[in-house]
């Protein structure tokens, strides 16, 4: 039942009765609006942040909307009124109707409806933006008109855009075929966007605009610019409002905007990551071939510059490009590199020096770029003949270009808040050398250099906001603390602050510092200590019994990739990973997105499934498991933080983001020191991380830090400030098994029992990424396969036993495993291990299959053995890209698109192409000759017998 209060003059509804510290939170929002200010708000996550964000700022709009018609109806009576001549008028009264009839003349024209403000909500994912649409969707505020926006890469439906190689291609093709009028989607924009299919539909996501656009066959991606011109709240991306570009091109408006930067912990690296640009050397070698081969066509083929989009190319213009990228290119190799351990840089105001020895200025930087931008869509006209290129190259440039010259500050300011690094990059196989200065020395020389333009002023990236006429910043998220440092590095003048309390009990949380394993050994995830096998073994016998007290899900965060994949492998050898299977299905964070999104499904099934007793979700701090995803009571239970995320130490840019900062810092104690941001920077990762496991105020759950560590005084002060009051340090290990034990069956009897044991929805591709595949049996084995071993002899493949049928057990006839997993085991000879551990060895793994007659007819697959030998062959080699691969493979069988399947395989495998071989039996009868042709074509070679 929903539930109106008060709050600073605006009725807020709320779908039940507020929390004090969601009424606090809504107050300061309000505050914030009214006051046309900057505000900086912490709250715990499942403290209900999204809603109050929603509710508070919304209802504000709609008391503006009212307050507006109100003074509209007022004045035009005033109008009326001083119509009647005749009548004598004291003359404060006729001063009263002059101000009235003055602003009903503005009003009347519907010029102060203009001025409206509009609410910008941002998040950093489209995931995060999903969520919160939802929340919107079930609040009392549903009815108010939402847009979303969205890149190409999620939202365009015509497959000769979508075929394109990358980001920028896309973009080109798409704004070629917009203005050449050859998109039919495009054309039908203007006769759909009225349609009350679309337009009477308050709050569309992009999801569902995508299936309107193609049942209605309209483009997507411009009608979502259209309904933000109607929007009373448009959702986007922090990067789409930070990047000047993006946002041009969306037509997104921030003046008289209130704008909300939810799950702001990440914005002081968005900000600097905005403002950045990193350019090498062979993109200037690509950039001045595409040039050369315009004038190429200038002297063999000049009428095809008549066609050119934007009219006709001077020969001279040209020439003049490829002079600059080439001189460009030699002031980048002429540039002093330090050698040793010392990180070569120079003063932000370098790059400016860089670029005025090529004559590239504040002058010029205009036309340069867009002459660029007009020789990049003619390029992308050309789709075939002899100078088919996509201008790839000059749109790095013009990207490189227009980040450099996109901040107005001044020069001074540049050079101390911006670094310019160079370096050089291994080069496997040099070009032939050559006398003419028309060659790209890019091309040649046996080193490349990459040029780092770095941004270490988060204040930039804000002032490209804020500068803007914006009616209100919010800055709000979970993990903020400390606030000051944040709000000096942003550069912002805040007047609103709040950090709010948690409003979960003592009973429903359990913090535990776990500073030994079960044997007595440290646990310490440093540098120096992680390859310690005594302290990964205990690691992994510290987590076997922890899997066997937690109920349902249980989240493991490790510091980095190659720790993670450290640990697993260690495990596996050991048998430590059987155990832990066998207690509960493990999921291991794939890099990739769609893979991600397959294995988040699978990880909600299992935890679904009440013959299983949960499953473990391995992922690591700051990636995409530890931030926006919904881990609610029996999706997260537990989470066990292996170690401390520290950045790189001997990275370059921590280098001199330290520097940097002991600089400021010396300049102001408001900013942190060097050693002191990069020591919060792990915390802040960690606290995200714990941030998953408690989501609403019933919801329970165990947070263990399993790093002695996290017992240091600086470490314990910047976790997050709910959380300090509940940290505790096990002596004895025992002692933690059996108070956790406790909790547990505690927690079981006094709270709220859910409604089902998982209430998440599936997690949809399309909010991340485009998903090139989305068949049923996508991933239905995917990253859940992990190979451990008991002995040297036997190996045990792990594959999750999904409901739909899948590539696995159609081909291997296996069946259903009450534990949740399919094992199949086999005997390994010391050959076939060795041909696993050298990749360069190529098994002729297609000529084990013995497919014959019948069979190879219809493509079925190989043997039990066979197929295990070559899945684990797969496995080893591919690591994280086995699980897309498969993926591809699988929905190649339920679509059989085999042209679609190679494309998308290919990238993966570029290493082993080999293994592409191996899929031979699964083609389909009708394409093997086609797929045998994209072998050869690859120089991947086709076994005789097939």
């Amino acid at each position: 039942m929903s539930v109106t209060t008060n709050i600073r003059g605006v009725p807020v509804t709320f779908p039940f009765q507020p929390y004090d510290i969601q009424v606090d939170y809504m107050e300061k929002v309000i505050e914030c609006i009214q006051n046309e200010t900057t505000a900086v708000l912490e709250s715990p996550t499942g403290t209900g942040k999204t809603l109050s964000l929603l509710c508070s700022s919304l209802a504000w709009l709609q008391h503006k909307k009212a307050q507006l018609q109100g003074e509209r109806q007022l004045a035009s009576k005033s109008q009326i009124f001083t119509k009647e001549e005749n009548r004598e008028t004291p003359d404060f009264l006729k001063d009263l109707m002059g101000d009235m009839t003055e602003r009903a003349s503005v009003i009347a024209t519907g010029r102060e409806f203009l001025a409206l403000p509009t609410i910008i909500y941002a998040s950093r994912t489209h995931s995060q933006l999903s969520q919160a649409m939802q929340e919107l969707k079930r609040s009392s505020y549903n009815y108010m008109k939402a847009s979303v926006l969205g890149s190409r890469d999620m939202l365009c439906i015509n497959n000769e855009v979508t075929d394109q190689e990358d980001h920028s291609m896309r973009l080109n093709m798409c704004r070629l075929k917009v203005a050449t009028k050859t998109c039919h989607y495009n054309n039908r924009l203007e006769k759909k966007k009225d349609d009350p299919d679309i337009c009477n539909r308050p709050i569309i996501d992009i999801e569902d605009m995508v299936n309107l656009g193609r049942k209605h066959t309209f483009c997507p991606y411009y009608m979502t610019k259209e309904q933000q011109q109607k929007a009373d709240i448009i959702f986007t991306p922090y990067n789409y409002l930070l990047d000047p570009i993006a946002r041009k091109s969306l037509g997104l408006k921030l003046t008289n905007a209130v704008v909300i930067l939810d799950e702001g912990h990440n914005v002081e690296k968005v900000c600097e990551e905005s403002a950045s640009f990193e350019l090498k050397s062979t993109d200037i070698a690509l950039a001045i071939d595409e040039v050369t081969q315009i004038m190429k066509m200038l002297t063999e083929m000049p009428g095809l510059f008549e066609e050119s989009p934007k009219g006709e190319i001077d020969p001279e213009q040209v020439a003049t490009l490829k002079m600059i990228l080439c001189d460009f290119e030699k002031v980048l190799d002429e540039v002093p590199i330090k050698t040793g351990s010392e990180v070569t840089h120079y003063p932000g105001d370098y790059i400016f020096e860089m670029l005025e020895k090529a004559h590239v200025s504040t002058e010029n930087y205009h036309m340069l770029t867009g002459f660029l931008e007009n020789l990049i869509q003619f390029l992308m006209a050309q789709n075939e003949g002899p100078f088919a290129r996509k201008g790839k190259g000059m749109q790095l440039f013009f990207d490189f270009l227009t980040v450099v010259f996109a901040s107005k500050a001044s020069k001074e300011k540049m050079k101390h808040c911006y670094k310019v690094h160079i370096k050089e990059e291994e080069v496997k196989k040099p070009g032939r050398a050559s006398l003419s200065t028309w060659v790209s020395k890019g091309t040649l020389a046996s080193k490349n250099r990459i040029l780092n333009y770095w941004c270490f002023s988060p204040g930039f990236g804000m002032d490209l906001i804020v500068s803007q006429g914006i009616k209100g910043l919010i800055i709000t998220s979970g993990t903020l603390a400390p606030l000051r440092p944040l709000i000096s590095e942003l550069e912002l003048d805040v007047k609103v602050r709040l950090e709010n309390p948690h409003i979960v009990k003592e009973n429903q949380i359990c913090v535990k510092i776990v500073p030994k394993g079960p044997d007595g050994e440290p646990l310490n995830s440093s540098f120096r200590n992680r390859d310690n096998p005594k302290y990964v073994s205990s690691l992994g016998r510290a987590i076997v019994n922890l899997s066997r007290i937690i109920p349902n899900g249980l989240l493991i965060f490790f510091p980095s990739y190659p720790v993670m994949q450290k640990c697993q492998d260690t495990w596996q050898s050991e048998g430590i990973w059987g155990n832990i299977t066998s207690q509960k299905t493990i999921f291991v964070e794939p890099r990739g997105k769609d893979a991600f999104t397959a294995a988040m499904n699978g990880y909600y099934e299992k935890i679904k499934d009440p013959k299983l007793s949960g499953a473990i979700f391995m992922g690591v701090c700051r990636g995409k498991v530890s931030e926006g995803l919904d881990f609610a009571d029996c999706n997260g239970r537990a989470v066990i933080i292996t170690g401390l995320p520290y950045p790189p130490l001997k990275d370059p840019r921590v280098i001199l983001k330290q520097r940097y900062l002991d600089v400021c810092h010396a300049k102001d104690k408001e900013f942190l020191t060097g050693k002191d941001w990069y020591s919060l920077e792990a915390s802040r990762a960690v606290n995200q991380a714990i941030g998953r496991v408690i989501r609403h105020r019933y919801d329970y759950g165990a947070i263990l830090l399993l790093d002695e560590r996290f017992n240091s005084p600086t470490l314990k002060n910047q976790m997050s400030r709910w959380l300090r009051d509940h940290i505790k340090v096990v002596n004895k290990y025992g002692e933690m098994i059996r108070e956790l034990s406790q909790f547990f069956k505690k927690a079981q009897v006094e709270l709220p029992t859910p409604e089902s044991k998982s209430t998440s929805a599936p997690i949809k591709a399309s909010f991340d990424a485009p998903s090139r595949y989305t068949g049923k049996g996508v991933f239905n084995f995917g990253q859940t396969t992990t190979i451990s071993s008991s002995s040297s002899d036997d190996s045990v493949i792990c594959v999750s036993d999904e409901k739909n049928e899948n590539l696995m057990s159609s081909y291997l006839g296996t069946k259903h495993n009450p534990n949740g997993a399919v094992n199949l085991k086999r005997s390994i000879s010391s050959r076939t291990d060795n041909k696993l551990e050298n990749p360069k060895k190529r098994p002729n793994v297609v000529r084990q299959h013995s497919i014959t007659g019948e069979n190879r007819k219809n493509a079925s697959a190989p043997s039990s053995a066979s197929m295990i030998e070559y899945v684990t062959m797969v496995k080893s080699l591919l690591r994280s890209n086995f699980t897309p691969f498969f993926g591809h493979v699988n929905e190649y069988k339920e679509n059989g698109n085999v042209d679609k399947m190679f494309r998308a395989v290919y990238p993966l495998v570029e290493q082993h192409k080999f293994i592409l071989s191996g899929l031979i039996p699964f083609i389909k009868h009708q394409d093997q000759e086609t797929y045998k042709t994209f072998l050869k074509n690859h120089d991947i070679s086709v076994p005789e017998d097939l």
